[in-house]
């Protein structure tokens, strides 16, 4: 049976969706691809009596259109196509909504005080308050309905910030740079304490997702083979898995050494965006990316003290939970008071 939550943290990236969600004392966090291809119903793997696996994935309708959404979604497809959006207004697609609609689903929350939503720096001012509008009231998903009763909406590396604000070593006097590297973008934000200085902040279309795709080029040029999937890729980088073309088994290091030329693009922009870093106590880099762009980081800003966060795929939807947690409680608190001296 589902349930009501106070609030809902959704991070839906261009790579991976994630999600966090009160649990008693404990906040949960889980995540799944950002990948909606056509669902399909599986009737053959449910009449197998169990000797085919069942995948844990869901179909989301969005006006009259089912995707397929979930841990488990396929990472490819029989024309190559995983059902991957990679494109600036993402966040206006059906396909983002069926992945918010997922994120309720696997968090079995049918209703909620305050749904917390993240953006790229670069569109955040254009596009926070049609995600608000959007997102509040009652949300329909075919015959699944969800009620939403606010909206907050979020640059994605503030919520990295958050969440490093609540940790013990977190100085409101310092000025600190969290650079978030996402799958299609690479943002930045330079704050002292939780005070954004926006001149210094910033995106560039440049993420992990052009780091695989450049990988993808050269392992095809030296195998001879067409349309590889990123997403196998990054999976097996991840995971540390064999990966494998043809009957070639790829090290995967020698080409990713080779794609460095992705995250240096990205951090000059970055440096030129900054400026200079003497008065920085700490470079934090965080997202699903971080690991691949630390080198290059490193190497432009090599007096600066660099720390990658701690599981940095969740720091920002760990933030998004925090802000949206501590604001809830703000606005009740003013009620009650309010509703005391009237």
């Amino acid at each position: 049976m589902k349930t009501h939550a106070s609030v809902l943290a959704v991070d839906v990236g261009y790579g991976n969706t994630k999600v966090a969600v009160r649990n008693g004392s404990d906040v949960s966090t889980f995540m799944f691809p950002s990948l909606t291809p056509d669902y399909q119903p599986v009737t053959m793997t449910k009449q197998s009596n169990g000797v085919l696996k069942a995948v844990r994935t869901v179909g989301i309708e969005v006006n009259g259109k089912q995707y397929e959404v979930g841990p488990e979604v396929p990472l490819t497809s029989r024309t190559g196509d995983p059902g991957r959006t990679l494109v600036g207004s993402y966040c206006t697609s059906d396909s983002y909504e069926a992945l918010v609609g997922g994120a309720f689903h696997f968090a079995n929350v049918s209703s909620v005080d305050r749904l917390v939503l993240g953006l790229p720096v670069q569109p955040f001012q254009h596009l926070a308050e049609a995600l608000r509008s959007k997102f509040s009231g009652t949300l329909q998903f075919g015959d699944e309905e969800v009620r939403v009763g606010s909206v907050m909406v979020l640059p994605q590396p503030l919520g990295a910030l958050v969440h490093f604000s609540q940790q013990p070593e977190y100085n409101p006097k310092q000025r600190n740079i969290i650079i978030d590297v996402g799958y299609y973008t690479t943002d930045w934000v330079t704050a002292k304490g939780l005070t954004m200085e926006e001149r210094r902040s910033g995106g560039h279309q440049g993420g992990a997702s052009h780091f695989f795709q450049k990988m993808a080029e050269l392992i095809g040029a030296a195998t001879n083979a067409s349309s590889l999937a990123i997403e196998e890729i990054d999976e097996a980088m991840r995971e540390g898995t064999p990966y494998e073309v043809f009957t070639n088994e790829i090290d995967l290091e020698k080409y990713a050494a080779q794609a460095q030329s992705i995250p240096e693009a990205a951090v000059n922009a970055i440096g030129n965006s900054v400026g200079p870093t003497d008065t920085i106590h700490t470079i934090f880099i965080t997202g699903g990316g971080a690991t691949l762009f630390e080198p290059a980081i490193r190497a432009f800003f090599p007096r600066n003290r660099i720390q990658v966060l701690k599981n940095a795929c969740f720091s920002n939807v760990r933030g998004f939970f925090a802000a949206g947690e501590a604001t809830l409680m703000r606005e009740r608190d003013k009620k009650r008071k309010e509703a005391v001296t009237a």
